[in-house]
């Protein structure tokens, strides 16, 4: 009987995994092709540091803003857990008007300062230059992707990830389209370099929001949810997705702080160090973003289970999707242990970066294979309101050892990108252990 209910609950989690991950690969997918795209340019090494500086400010800066996809997410799952359709829409609606109000201000202010952000974290003058080129016009996208933020919050809350899977496919393959026209001047464009890859990213971001209208537009989630008929903003609402959003926000911004300066690191090393650096944070993407989609099963399960007052089912799914996820993250973890160059000559043939990435690659696909506990039982957390648990835990670690650490032995006790890479471990291992016996042994009461 308990293999027939696994069975059940696997297939259940699969059943909102998998969209998800799908979704969430094509991203993955796209970063991969971009950094192929980046790293055959002349003086590839300048473009790749380059890259990594300015994908990793621009997740930094839009991540303060998209957690705000985890309290439409959160609020939108306990509401469909106890069948309040109205509910579900009002918060989609506040959600848009006030991500959208959000997003112009930040982009207007970034866009502003692109070239400062990335002259201050670059170690040298050229790939500041470059970074800042892609900061520029990637700024410009972030109204656009705010908008599809909350409606990503909302379509997972209610279960239904294959819309983000249609819209990550949609998107990302017009993001390489477009890629590949500005970087190398194609189809009758001008050739722009790694400018083209920020701009290109803005317009398929614009493309996604368009979809996503669309799908609210046009199907029956318009009579069922009566999101049209409520479109206003409700301050209460506000209040409560600012309540698990904020935690999330610094979570994320620290985060992202934290590997920035990590690249930052491993550029006082060299500029070779820093670009091998960023190909291995590409090759990370196959394990990480779909430990997201799982991230995302688990969020949207126990706020269901929350919502409907059903705590036992609530943790029993959230360790359900850690054993999937981690089953995953094994396989992965295998791959880059025993062919790192060949995955990262899928990216790049620069034969000398290859060579400094490979020993790196080989420590961090140990480290990852214990990111799906961190990964998959923090959105429990999140969903049964321990974000702010979860944010403190992530910040002290990440900038309080993570980031120290990496210094300490690959600048100041001269091991180079090897020691900065060894610290990886360390740091999952910890957050994963933090995160795993609040989740066991935590106060549900409260939830």
């Amino acid at each position: 009987m308990k293999k027939i209910l696994d069975f059940k609950t696997h297939s259940f989690i699969l059943k909102i995994a998998l969209p998800a991950i799908a979704g969430l690969s094509t991203q993955m997918v796209v970063s991969l092709v971009d950094t192929a795209m980046v790293g055959r340019l002349s003086e590839a090494k300048y473009a790749l540091a380059a890259m990594g500086l300015g994908v990793l400010a621009t997740w930094a800066i839009v991540s303060f803003f998209s957690s705000l996809a985890t309290g439409t997410h959160v609020l939108v799952a306990r509401s469909h857990g106890a069948r309040d359709n109205n509910r579900c829409g009002l918060v989609l609606n506040t959600s848009l008007i006030f991500s959208f109000i959000i997003g112009v201000f930040v982009s207007l202010i970034f866009v502003a300062f692109s070239y400062d952000i990335a002259n201050f974290f670059a170690a040298d003058p050229k790939v500041g230059a470059l970074a800042g080129d892609f900061l520029y016009y990637r700024f410009m996208g972030i109204p656009f992707f705010l908008l599809t933020v909350s409606y990503r919050g909302f379509f997972f809350g209610i279960g239904n990830t294959k819309v983000f899977m249609f819209s990550g496919i949609i998107a990302n393959l017009l993001n390489i389209i477009f890629n590949y026209a500005l970087i190398y001047g194609n189809f009758g464009a001008s050739q722009m370099g790694l400018a083209g890859a920020g701009l290109g990213s803005t317009m398929a971001t614009i493309c996604d929001a368009l979809f996503y209208f669309s799908v609210s537009a046009f199907t029956s989630n318009k009579h069922k949810y009566n999101y049209f008929k409520n479109f206003y903003l409700n301050k209460s609402i506000i209040k409560e997705i600012l309540k698990i959003s904020l935690p999330v926000s610094f979570q994320n911004v620290f985060i992202l702080i934290g590997f920035l300066s990590f690249i930052a690191i491993t550029g006082l090393i060299g500029t070779t160090e820093q670009a091998a650096s960023q190909l291995v944070v590409s090759s990370l993407f196959i394990s990480i973003l779909p430990c997201f989609g799982f991230g995302i099963a688990a969020q949207t399960l126990v706020g269901n289970a929350v919502g409907s007052g059903k705590i036992t089912l609530a943790k029993h799914y959230g360790f359900a999707t850690t054993k999937i996820a981690t089953f995953y993250t094994i396989l992965v973890g295998i791959l880059f242990i025993v062919f790192p160059r060949f995955v990262l000559y899928l990216i790049t043939t620069e034969k000398e970066i290859v060579d400094i990435a490979a020993p790196a690659l080989q420590i961090a696909g140990f480290g990852q294979i214990f990111y799906a506990v961190g990964v998959v039982l923090s959105n429990g957390l999140q969903s049964c309101g321990e974000s702010l648990y979860v944010m403190i835990s992530e910040v002290i670690l990440n900038c309080f050892v993570f980031v120290p650490a990496a210094y300490f032995l690959g600048v100041y006790m001269g091991y180079g990108l090897t020691g900065a890479w060894v610290t990886l471990p360390l740091y999952v291992i910890i957050y994963s252990t933090v995160i795993f016996v609040k989740f066991k042994y935590g106060d549900w009461k409260k939830c």
